[in-house]
């Protein structure tokens, strides 16, 4: 009987205060949710919900189902507190905001350029 070709991935979940990588041997052929369920992460942080989370690869979303490959780095991710589209509109907000009152000086600048 040959025996079944295993391939070495890492599992990574990351917290505000810790982040913890798991280094994983699995099957060739084996899916996202297979490695995870092997490394022990769901037993470490108990709010982990596969069925509510989103996984990925390097960064990259994928399905639980997905296929993986020799050094792999599977990530799962927590829910967005905020919406990034949102906190970047407050932000340019208030940048724009703040670049009204230096605008005097600006211009003040470029006549003394002319002037000297």
């Amino acid at each position: 009987m040959e025996k079944n070709k295993t391939i070495q991935v890492e599992v990574a979940y990351a917290l505000p205060e810790n982040q913890v990588i798991i280094p994983v041997e699995v099957e060739e052929g084996a899916s996202l949710r297979n490695a995870i369920e092997r490394s022990g992460i769901l037993e470490q942080f108990s709010d982990i919900d596969l069925d509510k989370s989103k996984v990925g690869i390097f960064g990259k979303l994928a399905k639980l189902d997905n296929p993986l490959r020799a050094r792999d780095r599977v990530e799962i991710y927590r829910p967005l507190i905020a919406d990034p589209k949102e906190v970047r509109k407050k932000r340019a907000a208030e940048g724009k905001k703040m670049k009204k009152g230096g605008g005097e000086s600006e211009s003040g600048g470029a006549e003394a350029k002319r002037e000297a």
